[in-house]
């Protein structure tokens, strides 16, 4: 299993090598677009499209709305990691007794 993370390409860097700026939650990052440049579309074209990252390749295109709500729920998977992280640390009060 892979887990892609939505992000949206701001800049083309190398049109021959098909690499690209994509920002992910404010983290920019230069991937490979090669599996999403469409054929006979300018690869400039590709400036503002929302994809999923996986390890350095942009693997599929995605609408906004999508990626606005994976986001959403990624940010809440993490606020919920916190909580039960502490929530597994021991309680000062209690320990105090």
């Amino acid at each position: 299993m892979c887990l892609g993370i939505p992000g949206q390409i701001v800049r083309i860097d190398d049109e021959e090598n098909l690499l690209a700026t994509v920002d992910v939650c404010g983290v920019r990052r230069k991937v490979n677009i090669a599996c999403i440049v469409e054929d006979g579309e300018p690869i400039a074209a590709c400036i503002g499209v929302w994809v999923l990252v996986h390890v350095g390749f942009a693997m599929a295109r995605i609408d906004e709305d999508e990626a606005i709500e994976t986001l959403r729920m990624l940010e809440e998977l993490a606020e919920m990691q916190d909580e039960l992280r502490a929530m597994s640390e021991p309680d000062p009060a209690q320990a105090a007794e």
